[in-house]
């Protein structure tokens, strides 16, 4: 087995610089029907699946389950609009990594506090803040993969040059799937806390309420 390394660098490198998020100006400002939505999606998404040809990104069954499961609002009168679309691409992105539990968790808040409002806080100013990290993110991401893999090709020094290449792919492989293991673990720690931390919120501001009750009642 023979590895051209400074190719697979490249290439590796190049993939991440092709990565690309959904623009918000991107996502329609209309009502969209079930299969306007899956379409979209599909168009918008479908170069970031393993394998595009045989993949669907969004079927109906994931979003009616997605309603069902208190991740997405319900549409209305079968329409999605432009909140709905920005939680799917969330949804997308979170599921590769976290359970249904912890995205409920970490979506219901902004939810219930962001979805279809008026104020200068929405789910669109939301997005665009949280994809204008991007740009830096990748920027550090491919910094630390040619770092990890200038490290892996220093492994195996002593094995035979046959198995050479093969092992040193192996540590390289072993380097990016641990990374991925501690950041699953920091995020879902992350996310117990922000259970916490919101749970804490949602209950005080129901003794608020009630303490305003309370004194308006003796009024």
């Amino acid at each position: 087995m023979t590895i051209d390394r400074d190719d697979l660098l490249n290439s590796i490198l190049a993939s991440l610089g092709r990565i690309k998020h959904i623009e918000l100006e991107d996502i329609p400002n209309i009502d969209l029907y079930m299969d306007q939505v899956t379409t979209f999606m599909d168009r918008k998404l479908k170069s970031t699946s393993r394998y595009p040809e045989d993949s669907k990104i969004l079927t109906k069954t994931m979003i009616n389950n997605y309603a069902k499961n208190d991740l997405l609002p319900p549409p209305v009168k079968k329409k999605y609009s432009k909140e709905h679309m920005i939680l799917l691409i969330f949804i997308y992105y979170y599921k590769g990594i976290l359970s249904i539990n912890d995205i409920q968790t970490l979506l219901r808040p902004i939810t219930e506090r962001y979805f279809q409002t008026g104020g200068e806080l929405n789910l669109g100013a939301i997005y665009e803040e949280v994809f204008s990290l991007e740009s830096d993110e990748v920027s550090s991401l491919q910094e630390d993969i040619v770092k990890k893999f200038k490290t892996s090709q220093k492994t195996f020094q002593e094995a035979p040059e046959e198995d050479r290449e093969v092992l040193q792919m192996f540590s390289f492989i072993c380097m990016l799937s641990y990374d991925v293991y501690v950041k699953r673990l920091l995020i879902e720690k992350m996310v117990d806390s922000f259970a916490t931390a919101t749970a804490g919120e949602e209950k005080t501001g129901k003794t608020d309420g009630k303490d305003k009750n309370a004194k308006n009642a003796g009024k």
